[in-house]
């Protein structure tokens, strides 16, 4: 099972809504994350082995040019959701991420008008010869009614 951290911009209330499912989540400031910089929750989820699940699109340009290989990183691309909206976007989504997360990937999901959902999803890839990480190879796009 896949362990998500929440950042601090996504609702609390969305740690219940995700436990309830039976997801292992947590969020920053239940683990001394509430006024972190984006660089030391990117080095806890990866000391702790969480995904990220963040509003923050700063997360997925940190984590490129950091050249580490993770954490696997999931951007909701809609501000302003509540907990719940929130979490029945993600249990919308996980089923076509989560393999990609596991390799280790950096997800966008868009809720499109209509209730549409779009995502796309890029592996981090590791460069045997340079020995860093980068994204590259395979791209993922797909959307949901």
């Amino acid at each position: 099972m896949i362990r998500l951290l929440l950042d601090q911009g996504v609702p609390h209330s969305t740690v219940d809504f995700l436990l309830g499912a039976g997801w292992d989540v947590v969020h920053a400031c239940q683990c001394g994350l509430a006024t972190a910089s984006d660089e030391q929750m990117l080095q806890y989820a990866r000391a702790e082995g969480h995904v990220i699940c963040t509003l923050d699109a700063d997360v997925h340009a940190l984590l490129a040019v950091s050249g580490a290989s993770g954490p696997s990183v999931v951007r909701i691309r809609r501000q302003g959701m509540r907990g719940s909206d929130l979490t029945s976007l993600l249990v919308r989504v996980w089923s076509e991420v989560s393999a990609a997360i596991e390799r280790g990937a950096v997800v966008s999901v868009t809720e499109m008008p209509f209730g549409s959902v779009s995502f796309q999803s890029v592996a981090i890839k590791k460069n045997a010869r340079t020995n860093n990480h980068s994204w590259q190879g395979h791209r993922t796009t797909g959307q949901q009614p």
